[in-house]
C-alpha cells in the first residue's frame, strides 16, 4: 500500500506565503507596540521639562507710544442720528530701524529613568536703534500728539517660565530701566515683559537700548525678526542642530565642538513696516505656517524609536529571505520543513524587533541592535540545524540571517539611498531564486515509497 505522496512543490510555497501572512499581525502589533513607546516617551519627555521653560520663541524690542486721535462717532439723542467727536488714546507701536542680537545656547541633558530631554539655557544680548519714521504722517498720527513719557519698550517670549533665575537687564542710553511682567508682543501672543520709559528724546534725535537676560527652554528656540535690519548670531556647544522655520542662516558652521550661526533678515523681506497703529501689542499676530522666524532646534542625531518603525517596516523581508531559504532546502535538498516549523522560525523574527525596541530603550540603538540580532541569529539557527538535520544547513540560514540583519543595519544609516539599496537587494534575490528553481515542475508530485 502506497502512502499519501508529498505536497507539490507549489502547495509549499502555498503554505509558507499563507504563513507569511499570518504573520503580518504581529508585525502590525509591533509597530502598534512602537507608537504607543513612543508615546510614552514623550509624554514622560515633558514631564521632565515641566517648569523649565518649552521651546521659545523671542521677539522684540518694541516700542508702543500713546497717542491721541479723535474719533467720530454717532449716537441717538432727541429721536435724531448725531454725529460727536472725543477723544481717545491709541498706540503706535514702532520697531527698530536695526537691532543686533547675539545668543549663547549652552545645551544640558536631564534623565528620569530611562527617558532623556535636551534642555538649554541661553544667554541673549543685543542693541537696537529706534528713530521717528520720515512718513509718520501718512498714518494720521502727529509728533504732539504722541505722549513720548508714556512710552512702553516691549519684549516678547512665548514661555515666561524660562525667565526663572537672573533679571533681565535693559538699558535706554546709560539708564537702566525698571522691568514690568505680563506685556509683549503678538508675535509671541502678547506674553512677555516690558519697562516704561520716557521717549521724548526720539522727536530729536535715534534712542539706543541694550538688553542682556537668560531665558531657559527645551528643543528650541525660534527668533521673530521685527527690525528694518535684523541680525542673530547664534553660537552653541550642541552638534547637531536643525535649521528651520521662514529664514535660513546667511552664514553658519557646524563641527563635533558645536555650531554658530548668524541670520540677516530686512523688513522688505518680512513684507511688513517698521510702523504700526491700533494694535497695543504692536502688530498683527502671525501664527502657522504664515509666522516668518528664524528658529533653531537641538535635535538628537538618532531618534531610535523612527529607527525601530523603519527596521520593523523590513520585517516582510526577513521572512520572505528565510522561509525562501527553508522552502529550498524542502524543494531542493529533500529535507520536509512543516507548517509550524515555519511559523516557530517566523515568530522568532517578528521577536527580534520588540527585544530591539526593549533594549534600544536602556542601552541605545546600536548595541541593542547587536544584542537583539545576535540573539536571533543564534536562536534560529540552533533551530534550523534539528530542523535540517545538519549544522551545515543551519549555517547557511544562519549566515543569510546574519547578512540580512547587516544590511538593514546599512539601510537604516543610508536612509537616501534605502530604496536603491533595498530594491537592487531584492532583485539580486530574486535572480538567485529563479535560478536555483527554474528546472522545478511547479506541480508534480513526488511520490513516498511503498510500506
Amino acid at each position: 500500500m502506497a502512502l499519501p505522496s508529498e505536497r507539490s512543490p507549489a502547495a509549499k510555497l502555498g503554505f509558507a506565503i499563507l504563513i507569511a501572512a499570518l504573520l503580518a499581525i504581529p508585525i502590525f502589533s509591533v509597530w502598534l507596540l512602537v507608537y504607543d513607546r513612543q508615546t510614552q516617551s514623550e509624554t514622560a519627555r515633558a514631564s521632565i521639562a515641566e517648569g523649565w521653560g518649552g521651546a521659545q520663541t523671542i521677539a522684540g524690542p518694541l516700542l508702543v507710544i500713546p497717542y491721541r486721535a479723535t474719533v467720530t462717532e454717532t449716537v441717538a439723542e432727541a429721536n435724531r442720528q448725531v454725529e460727536r467727536a472725543r477723544e481717545v488714546w491709541r498706540e503706535l507701536a514702532l520697531a527698530p530701524e536695526s537691532a543686533d542680537l547675539a545668543t549663547r545656547i549652552e545645551p544640558e541633558r536631564r534623565r528620569r529613568s530611562i527617558y532623556e530631554v535636551v534642555l538649554y539655557q541661553a544667554h541673549v544680548a543685543g542693541t537696537a536703534r529706534f528713530a521717528m519714521p520720515a512718513d509718520l504722517a501718512r498714518f494720521g498720527v502727529a509728533p504732539s500728539d504722541m505722549a513720548f513719557d508714556r512710552a512702553e519698550l516691549r519684549f516678547g517670549l512665548s514661555d515666561p517660565r524660562g525667565l526663572s533665575g537672573t533679571p533681565p537687564r535693559i538699558r535706554m542710553g546709560t539708564t537702566p530701566l525698571r522691568l514690568q511682567p505680563g506685556v509683549g508682543t503678538a508675535a509671541t501672543g502678547g506674553s512677555g515683559f516690558f519697562a516704561w520709559v520716557d521717549a521724548s528724546g526720539l522727536a530729536a534725535a535715534p534712542l539706543e537700548v541694550a538688553f542682556d537676560y537668560d531665558v531657559r527652554g527645551n528643543s528650541g528656540l525660534s527668533l521673530i525678526p521685527q527690525a528694518g535690519d535684523t541680525r542673530w548670531r547664534v553660537t552653541s556647544s550642541w552638534p547637531h542642530p536643525s535649521f528651520g522655520g521662514g529664514f535660513i542662516p546667511a552664514d553658519r558652521t557646524v563641527g563635533a565642538d558645536g555650531f554658530t550661526a548668524t541670520y540677516r533678515v530686512g523688513n522688505l523681506a518680512l513684507g511688513q513696516s517698521l510702523l504700526s497703529v491700533d494694535n497695543a501689542q504692536g502688530g498683527v499676530p502671525i501664527s502657522g505656517e504664515e509666522r516668518l522666524d528664524a528658529r533653531i532646534d537641538l535635535i538628537e542625531p538618532v531618534d531610535l524609536y523612527s529607527r525601530v518603525d523603519r527596521s520593523a517596516k523590513y520585517g516582510f523581508l526577513f521572512i520572505g529571505f528565510t522561509f525562501a531559504a527553508l522552502l529550498l532546502f524542502d524543494i531542493i535538498g529533500g529535507i520536509r520543513v512543516s507548517s509550524v516549523e515555519y511559523l516557530l522560525v517566523g515568530a522568532a523574527l517578528v521577536l527580534f524587533f520588540v527585544l530591539l525596541l526593549a533594549f534600544a530603550e536602556v542601552i541605545g540603538f546600536t548595541p541593542a541592535y547587536v544584542v537583539a540580532s545576535a540573539a536571533i541569529v543564534g536562536l534560529n539557527t540552533a533551530y534550523s540545524a534539528a530542523v535540517l538535520k545538519s549544522w551545515r544547513r543551519a549555517l547557511l540560514i544562519g549566515g543569510l540571517l546574519t547578512a540580512l540583519y547587516a544590511l538593514l543595519y546599512v539601510l537604516l544609516s543610508l536612509e537616501a539611498f534605502s530604496l536603491l539599496i533595498g530594491s537592487l537587494m531584492l532583485f539580486v534575490a530574486l535572480a538567485v531564486v529563479m535560478y536555483l528553481t527554474r528546472n522545478i515542475d511547479w506541480g508534480a508530485r513526488r511520490e513516498e515509497v511503498d510500506a
